[in-house]
């Protein structure tokens, strides 16, 4: 599984697309993505889980967000993008002593 965060503005964004971008709010990773915007409602950060295939990189989690971004239909423009492979994350646990 991949995270994306993709940080933008808005270009032209109607009272229809706005009502729509604060309906699609929140700050989870989904498939569908969700937003967080600033109070203008300009400025945005888009975040968005990839399912990731066995010879999945980052370039195709970010093609793949940007899919689901164009995918609602709001004009924008992109000024950040940045990918989070989580096959690579490893949790390290307090407290844990070896086996002797």
């Amino acid at each position: 599984m991949f995270r994306v965060t993709i940080r933008g503005k808005f270009t032209g964004l109607d009272e229809a697309g706005r009502a729509a971008v604060l309906a699609a709010g929140g700050t989870a990773f989904t498939e569908a993505g969700t937003f967080t915007h600033d109070q203008s409602v300009t400025a945005f950060t888009f975040r968005c889980e990839v399912p990731a295939g066995p010879d999945d990189g980052e370039d195709e989690a970010a093609l793949g967000a940007m899919a689901v971004l164009e995918a609602h239909g709001h004009p924008h423009e992109i000024l950040r993008l940045a990918v989070t492979d989580m096959r690579e994350i490893r949790i390290r646990r307090k407290g844990r002593t070896s086996a002797r």
